[in-house]
């Protein structure tokens, strides 16, 4: 028995946000002017210096987004978030460390995000659930993720 077998896989498929206001978070996907996601993006890592969270997501999606720039509808690898949280060891990591990692993470991706121009919002990307995704609806769910995340740190703090 491994410490994959204590996590609860998450399985609800996300990309509903592209769609709807998140009722939890109040993230507004759908309303979200896109010249505000790196400005969003730096907010965001502020307040996770605060509360701390790994910053692989951010890594995570500067990958793919510059897949879906340099390449024509490429597909993304299958990340299996619990798997890494186990094989990364999050629970043992230095707080100061993982909040340094972080912002460092959210930059790169804010500056990827702030290159983007055009007809490169258009550009396109599948996962491995075969969920697809332009440049622009990515950075939409993208910025949900953190936003989200952050809801559930100080919800859960606040309960």
């Amino acid at each position: 028995m491994s410490e994959l077998d204590d996590v609860v896989p998450e399985t609800k498929d996300w990309t509903w946000v592209l769609e709807a206001k998140c009722d939890d978070c109040g993230f507004d996907a759908p309303g979200l002017e896109l010249a505000t996601v790196p400005g969003r993006l730096e907010g965001n890592a502020d307040t996770w210096v605060e509360v701390l969270a790994r910053p692989d997501v951010f890594r995570l999606y500067d990958y793919r987004l510059h897949l879906m720039l340099g390449q024509d509808d490429p597909y993304y690898p299958n990340w299996d978030q619990d798997e890494t949280a186990v094989t990364d060891r999050y629970r043992e990591q230095d707080p100061a460390a993982v909040s340094a990692e972080l912002v460092e993470a959210q930059r790169r991706l804010s500056a990827s995000f702030a290159g983007v121009d055009g007809a490169q919002w258009q550009r396109t990307g599948n996962r491995s659930d075969n969920k697809r995704f332009t440049v622009e609806s990515f950075a939409r769910y993208m910025l949900h993720d953190p936003v989200h995340h952050v809801w559930d740190v100080t919800h859960m703090r606040a309960d």
